[in-house]
């Protein structure tokens, strides 16, 4: 399938849902809602709101009944970069090519702008009024549990503070597993949900998320130390900087790429007895792990 135009399809209807859930830089909160658009709109290639909607398809649902949740998706991913960005934790000044959030409209507006997000991916989630109420509970839920404490937020307190220790390699997959792999994970099992998925292809929609959202992690880690800063719109080789638990510097990039791709055919085999409709997800998953910026 042509991967590059079915992103290009779903990003464009992320954009124009977004751009119609945002707020407007104006009034009294008008920094508030232009930091929150600076972020949102400043790139990227929508993977997790693609995700949503892909497996809401190979589940035999409508892309319209999944449109909110999967931009809630993207809220939040965001929430979490701005957050990543600031100078207690990553302190970063580059993000997508541009002034990351902080450094375009001070710390306290770039906090206030993350929060902001968080909470209105929420009010997203809850919003799409094609869908029964018991699978919106189930997919609002969900989201918070990837993206707190259990999932995204865990994950990063993991990683701050495993920076300089040596860390052994169940810790290491246990960081990528929550920082990354949760909210990527529960992407794939919001859209099955709201589509009205079956017990069992929710089981192997879960398993291809789960070795989806590592194969990522690790993708970007091999990205940080061969990538190249102009293409990512990110500085490169922060990680051993920083030090970083990461895959290379633990197991190496020849190994760290082999798990990669073992993580791929693992997430194919999850879901090898879906019919074309999951074509996307399968594409989304070599993309992942063959990209290069």
């Amino acid at each position: 399938m042509d991967l590059e135009r079915y992103l290009s399809e779903k990003s464009e209807l992320v954009n124009r849902t977004l751009e119609r859930l945002l707020p407007e830089p104006e009034g009294y909160a008008k920094n508030l809602a232009g930091a929150m658009r600076y972020s949102v709109f400043a790139g990227g290639k929508r993977i997790r709101p693609a995700m949503v909607l892909a497996s809401t398809e190979a589940c035999g649902g409508k892309v319209e009944d999944a449109i909110m949740a999967a931009c809630a998706f993207e809220c939040i991913h965001t929430y979490s970069l701005i957050h990543d960005d600031l100078p207690a934790m990553d302190n970063d000044d580059i993000r997508r090519g541009k002034p990351t959030c902080h450094k375009a409209f001070g710390e306290a507006v770039a906090i206030l702008a993350g929060d902001a997000l968080l909470t209105l991916a929420f009010e997203a989630a809850a919003d799409s009024p094609g869908v029964k109420m018991e699978r919106l509970l189930k997919v609002v839920a969900e989201l918070a549990r990837a993206a707190g404490y259990a999932g995204m937020i865990g994950g990063q307190v993991m990683d701050m503070e495993s920076e300089g220790v040596d860390v052994a390699f169940p810790v290491l997959e246990s960081i990528h597993i929550h920082k990354t792999g949760a909210l990527i994970t529960s992407a794939v099992r919001c859209g099955a949900i709201i589509a009205g998925a079956k017990k069992g292809e929710l089981e192997k929609l879960t398993g291809y998320g789960e070795a989806v959202g590592l194969s990522f992690q690790i993708a970007d880690d091999i990205l940080n130390v061969e990538g190249r800063e102009e293409k990512l719109g990110k500085p490169v080789r922060s990680d051993k900087r920083r030090e970083k638990a990461a895959y290379p510097a633990l197991v190496g990039v020849v190994e760290s790429k082999r798990l990669a791709e073992e993580l791929l055919r693992k997430s194919l085999c999850a879901i090898e007895g879906f019919d074309e409709k999951a074509e996307p997800l399968r594409a989304i998953a070599r993309f992942i792990v063959e990209r290069r910026n």
